[in-house]
């Protein structure tokens, strides 16, 4: 007899933490937290050695965390994280396309960047843990949540095929952002930034800063961002608290990856190929874990294979990339010497 598909939904649902566990993540992560507000409570511009330094370091924190989940829990939780952590940073890499636009419209100066930055990864944060809740909850008791995240990815990696096929590029118009919008009608916006304040006081009210709108609009698009993000790690992982973690520890090393990658983010030309098939993927594997529950001879597709699909598919756009950027290049620099 075949399982009813809300129970198999809920015996997805497994979780490997308790209670202590989540609360001692909790923790880690708002220690985290602390840490880099302090490194940012000086502004400055970031060095390439301390980007480097810092993205060294929320490397190792991952690799280290996952190890421990592998040698306390087993290997089935310790792959789903590390596929879900590669996921999930490989998706953060194409919404750091978006944050340099947004730095750019707004004008930020260099060393109040990773200021906006790490706001804009605090709001993520509990944006990112009330998707997850939702989500799980939408998965325990709705018979068709898996085929609506299959869908949702899928729609998407059509999204980001369409575009890039057509060579859209994204653009950021600060005037028609709703976010900023709304803060402009509730209080006046100052014409400059004030170092790292949100708000000051002027003419005797209260006004926001610019940094208050650019820290707006970072959190408000990591919320499109979730609708995608989420669902994806959900068809790695059905435990919640690997779908945080692997959030939380991509998320956390976005401000010093930020500065690391800026230069060469141009030339990941062909990111969002790669992206398009993973989330595709990754929506068929959700359909696909949906059909099961209908019928025991779906077949499903095994988490190792998933990460064997995301490594292959990021290697593979990573070299097509670079190698096509550097062909792009040699011809300039062919063609900047024929007309000198």
């Amino acid at each position: 007899m075949n399982p009813a598909p809300s129970a198999l939904a809920s015996s997805q649902l497994h979780t490997i933490a308790s209670p202590w566990l989540w609360a001692v993540t909790i923790a880690g992560v708002l220690a985290l937290l602390v840490l880099d507000f302090a490194v940012t409570r000086r502004p400055h511009e970031v060095s390439m050695r301390e980007a480097i330094g810092w993205t060294v370091v929320y490397l190792a924190l991952p690799i280290a965390f996952g190890s421990a989940i592998w040698a306390g829990y087993g290997a089935r939780p310790g792959t789903e994280f590390l596929t879900g952590y590669l996921l999930e940073k490989s998706l953060s890499v194409d919404n750091l396309f978006v944050f340099m636009l947004l730095l750019a419209a707004f004008a930020v100066p260099a060393a109040l960047a990773q200021r906006v930055l790490l706001y804009g990864i605090a709001g993520a944060l509990v944006l990112r843990g009330l998707f997850i809740a939702l989500g799980a909850a939408a998965l325990a008791s709705l018979d068709w949540a898996f085929l609506l995240f299959g869908a949702i990815l899928l729609v998407t990696a059509a999204k980001l095929l369409v575009d890039a096929a057509g060579g859209q590029e994204q653009e950021v118009e600060v005037s028609s952002m709703r976010s900023v919008r709304l803060l402009r009608r509730i209080l006046p916006v100052t014409d400059d930034y004030r170092g790292t304040r949100i708000t000051v006081r002027e003419a005797g009210r209260r006004a926001l800063t610019p940094l208050a709108l650019v820290v707006a609009a970072v959190t408000t698009t990591d919320l499109v961002f979730a609708v995608d993000s989420v669902p994806a790690v959900y068809g790695v992982t059905g435990d919640p608290y690997l779908v945080f973690a692997t959030n939380a520890c991509a998320l956390l090393g976005l401000r010093a990856l930020y500065f690391v990658l800026r230069a060469a983010l141009s030339r990941l030309v062909h990111l969002a190929y790669g992206l398009a098939v993973i989330l595709a993927f990754i929506g068929v594997k959700l359909v696909l874990h949906w059909a099961h529950g209908i019928w025991d001879g779906m077949p499903q597709i095994p988490t190792p294979a998933s990460l064997g699909v995301i490594v292959a598919v990021l290697a593979t756009v990573t070299a097509s990339s670079l190698w096509a950027t550097r062909a792009a290049r040699e011809n300039d620099a062919t063609a900047a010497g024929s007309a000198s």
